[in-house]
């Protein structure tokens, strides 16, 4: 079910009255309607695979039970790789089995053997990398004993299965969505409102920016041969904007939708493309799986601890990890080891952690050097962003040989470029609002709240105009493949 969708517009308000005016009454009764609403919600795209999600349920939930009470360091070590196999063999096998088979051929194939193998026709799993990484944080927190594994089996399922972000994040950390469903929640009309503005914004960033955005950057990315390079750039800076609000803009349908039940998941975007480094960038860019790899591997790792050879490898194996994490393509991995290769000089001179504030805070435009720097970081990102895109490696090799090209001085020239003007000009608007919200969680947290009321609420209306206007047919999120 897409939130983008007709099914979704509907499938809300009963939820939301039944949680509401029918189980208020009940915390337990209110916690089994977000499990079976969450079970609707992911069985509407494959039923099958609602199997997958309650098994992981009941095998964390069980681990969680016996860590509770063994002391045994050996007997706590196999419990923990227990949920780990488990949860990662998932993953594993319906993600990357195909991936791995395939490069064992090639590889046996290159020195001269051939072996014959046949790929599965394996469907992904919505979603299965986001529900996996959340389930495992709740294990691994509960072997650290940094969280008391819970007693009841309906809250540890709505925990996981949580329909808002259930399928694209925020990946949520067990100590901190976990313990909202143990408490009462009553409803909020200003959080609900805020809720409300929030899953508009994010419409707005998905259907009006990043739908349209795709349009042009597939018709770029899937015809780059015939592309000069002028157009060849722009269809990457189609993809960057496209991917942003795809992807922020589920999370701000999902984090809006989950204050109207009275939940708080965490900031995943920070207005990323606003950064002055790279790792400025990976501190405000899908911070949920960020902050997931610094504390569940790149820590335990040794971090930054070490010595020069400790950070490089530590740093490759993040980013690459994370890359890989996205999908099984060398694509990614390459991308990933990309980032790496960016953030490396900033880790090693110490200067990772210079830029912590918002960029300008307080005034209206940023200096020089802040745009300098922005504009530098913007560039890196679009290039890594190629990668990502690229079907295949050939074909971002192709792709960016293509922009050094001598064509890359002509004007661009597509058969969608006057129906892209329209576009572009609402990213230009897009980007003035974030950049005028860049201070709150969302752009238009504060935005139009001391107007009078008339004024405020045209400028909603506007938005949606905006979002029935320019939507055209659904379009699903990128991130479920992921």
């Amino acid at each position: 079910m897409l939130f983008n969708s007709i099914d979704f517009a509907i499938f809300l308000p009963i939820v939301f009255i039944l949680y509401w005016f029918v189980t208020n009454k009940s915390l337990k009764l209110q916690n089994l309607l977000i499990v079976l609403a969450s079970y609707v919600f992911y069985g509407w795209w494959d039923w099958r695979f609602l199997s997958l999600i309650v098994f992981s349920t009941l095998v964390d939930y069980s681990v969680g039970r016996k860590l509770k009470v063994e002391e045994n360091k050996r007997n706590r070590k196999i419990l923990l790789w227990v949920s780990i196999l488990v949860n990662l063999g998932f993953l594993g096998f319906f993600k990357y089995y195909n991936f791995f088979l395939d490069n064992f051929v090639t590889a046996f194939s290159f020195f001269g053997t051939e072996i014959k193998a046949s790929s599965l026709n394996i469907i992904l799993p919505v979603g299965i990398s986001f529900y996996t990484f959340q389930t495992l944080s709740y294990t691994i927190d509960v072997y650290k004993k940094k969280l008391e594994p819970t007693k009841d089996i309906i809250a540890f399922s709505a925990f996981v299965s949580f329909f808002p972000q259930l399928v694209a994040g925020p990946i949520e950390r067990a100590t901190n969505l976990l313990p909202q469903f143990y408490k009462k929640r009553t409803f909020d009309y200003s959080k609900a409102v805020d809720g409300m503005r929030q899953i508009l914004w994010g419409l707005f960033k998905k259907v009006v920016i990043a739908d349209n955005c795709a349009e042009f950057a597939n018709q770029i990315f899937n015809n780059s041969s015939e592309m000069n390079g002028s157009t060849l750039v722009l269809g990457a800076i189609f993809f960057t904007f496209q991917i942003y609000g795809d992807f922020s803009g589920y999370s701000d349908i999902a984090i809006g939708t989950s204050r109207l039940f009275g939940f708080n998941l965490m900031q995943n975007f920070a207005f990323p493309y606003f950064s002055r480094d790279i790792a400025e960038f990976w501190r405000r860019w899908h911070i949920s799986l960020s902050t997931w790899f610094r504390d569940y591997l790149y820590i335990p790792l040794g971090g930054s601890r070490g010595g020069t050879l400790m950070k490089v490898k530590n740093t490759f194996i993040i980013f690459i990890v994370s890359g890989f994490w996205h999908g099984a393509n060398w694509t990614f991995i390459v991308w990933g080891a990309l980032n790496a290769i960016y953030f490396l000089p900033l880790l090693l001179t110490n200067n990772n952690r210079r830029n912590l504030e918002v960029v300008s805070q307080g005034n209206i435009l940023p200096s020089a050097k802040e745009f300098l720097m922005m504009f530098v970081t913007f560039v890196l990102t679009i290039f890594a962003w190629i990668f990502f895109r690229a079907e295949n490696i050939g074909h971002a090799f192709d792709y960016i040989s293509g922009i050094l090209s001598n064509s890359l001085f002509e004007f661009p020239n597509f058969s969608g470029l006057h129906a892209a003007i329209s576009t572009i000009v609402l990213m230009g608007i897009f980007v003035l609002v974030e950049w005028s919200g860049r201070e709150h969680q969302y752009a238009i947290e504060n935005l139009g709240l001391k107007w009078k009321r008339p004024l405020r609420y045209a400028m909603y209306y506007l938005i949606i105009i905006l979002i029935f206007w320019f939507g055209g047919k659904e379009q699903q999120f990128i991130y479920f493949q992921f």
